[in-house]
């Protein structure tokens, strides 16, 4: 079978890409033929097919206004991006077409190519976020609420409530968007729609993609696998006897929708550090009003909050500062090590996260998670078995979530990091989805020769 990957970014950005390079890993592993559609970027991994890559745009970084309203034409639809994927169609010729992230670099526009028409080649669309129910992508609204109010399909709600990076313009130009895409009936070119978790689908379905969705939990690959094996540590209580500080450890962008400054100040409450420190009592079954001071917070990644962190710890006093720890950004077997000596990972996220990687990886390395109960988060945690999960963006609920993981035994944590082991092994697997993905396939090509 011959299948052409689309994303607009061709290299190693985030989720999104971890999963379009991962997957064409897996098609080529069971045979099959893969070829890339993506947009031009000096960070671009080598490709065959780069001849066809659309020219690069940046709609996020520091654009003018003028400059949005002169681009906003391309950003919704892009004859340079129609024309190119023509090409590659004709030279290609491909049984199956799978998008990713298409919008603004690439636009739909590249499904009225004149050979998808001529050819009926059966689209497939993974769902990254909430662009096809949310101008936005998060469904965070501009006073930073969770939000649903765009499932009614009347996207001007972006623009009153400045959805789009907290810019009248951008919110503007994202609605424009979606309302074409919705009057040029872009979207009903797409034959199956895949939610990575159940949550999604949920939504996507109520914002009248019913019938055309399915859920598929993103997987690791084999290598993601084999790294978690290798970094996983099954003797933390005995570091911890030997002198190594337990640590709770977050990893990710350091934004306000991860949560994180909910996170730190949860912390501070829990171990009984700073201001209002002590005023929760954070009393529950079995465990400790406040955190044995042996333990840690670490705190990998940067971002726009990073201030705001550092400004919050000093504030607290010494101790604090002594025991959060800012280590910037890491990657790779430096990243995946804190990950497997972390006593638990802590998702804090205060946005609809579909089925973040950061947790799937810390399973991998059979280190549990403390999970805030919003968007595709609770599927990966098992109460008691793989973790914990608090309210969102409630700090006592957090802290009280620390407090019960940090009182957690040896013996119950061992049997929680064999369950997080059952549970990527049994779901997660890079072979299985692709055959599963594979299978898809199959029947939208059999659908389509008895349609025709």
């Amino acid at each position: 079978m011959r299948i052409l990957l689309v994303n607009k970014y061709f290299y190693r950005k985030g989720g999104a890409e971890t999963y379009y390079f991962a997957l064409a890993e897996g098609l080529k592993a069971l045979g099959h033929e893969v070829a890339f559609f993506s947009m031009r970027h000096p960070s671009n991994e080598p490709s065959r097919w780069s001849k066809y890559f659309v020219s690069e745009k940046d709609y996020v970084g520091k654009v003018s206004a003028f400059k949005q309203v002169q681009e906003a034409a391309t950003l919704i639809y892009s004859f340079e991006a129609k024309r190119k994927f023509e090409a590659l169609l004709e030279e290609f010729k491909p049984d199956v077409i799978h998008m990713n992230n298409v919008h603004r670099q690439l636009t739909l526009s590249i499904l009225d190519a004149p050979y998808l028409k001529k050819h009926h080649v059966p689209v497939v669309y993974t769902a990254h976020d909430y662009i096809l129910v949310c101008p936005a992508y998060t469904m965070v609204n501009g006073h930073g609420e969770v939000c649903d109010a765009c499932l009614d399909k009347h996207f001007m709600h972006a623009v009153k409530n400045v959805c789009v990076k907290g810019s009248r313009t951008k919110s503007a130009l994202a609605t424009m968007e979606a309302e074409f895409l919705k009057f040029h009936h872009a979207y009903s070119k797409i034959d199956l729609i895949i939610a990575p978790s159940q949550f999604m689908k949920s939504k996507l379905d109520e914002g009248g993609f019913a019938g055309k969705t399915i859920a598929m939990q993103n997987f690791l690959t084999d290598s993601q696998m084999a790294m978690g094996a290798r970094v996983a540590n099954t003797h933390k209580f005995e570091d911890a006897q030997a002198g190594a500080r337990p640590y709770f450890l977050f990893f990710g962008r350091l934004s306000k929708e991860k949560g994180i400054l909910t996170l730190v100040k949860a912390f501070l409450q829990a171990a009984g550090l700073g201001e209002g420190a002590g005023s929760e009592t954070g009393v529950g079954a079995g465990h400790n009003e406040v955190l044995p001071d042996t333990w840690d917070l670490r705190i990998v990644g940067d971002g726009p909050e990073r201030e705001a962190i550092e400004q919050l710890i000093a504030s607290a006093g010494p101790q604090a500062v002594s025991r959060i720890h800012l280590l910037g950004y890491k990657n790779g077997e430096d990243l995946q090590r804190e990950v497997g000596n972390a006593r638990f990972s802590v998702l804090s996220s205060e946005w609809r996260e579909n089925m973040p990687y950061s947790g799937l990886e810390s399973l991998a390395a059979q280190t549990p998670i403390i999970g805030a109960g919003i968007g595709g988060i609770p599927e990966l945690v098992e109460e008691g078995k793989t973790g914990f999960t608090f309210e969102s963006g409630n700090i006592t609920d957090l802290k009280d979530g620390l407090l019960k993981a940090a009182a957690v035994d040896e013996d119950i944590y061992g049997i929680m990091q064999r369950r997080c082991v059952e549970y990527v092994t049994l779901r997660c697997g890079q072979q299985a989805y692709a055959e599963q993905l594979v299978d898809r396939y199959a029947k939208l090509l059999n659908l389509g020769k008895n349609g025709n």
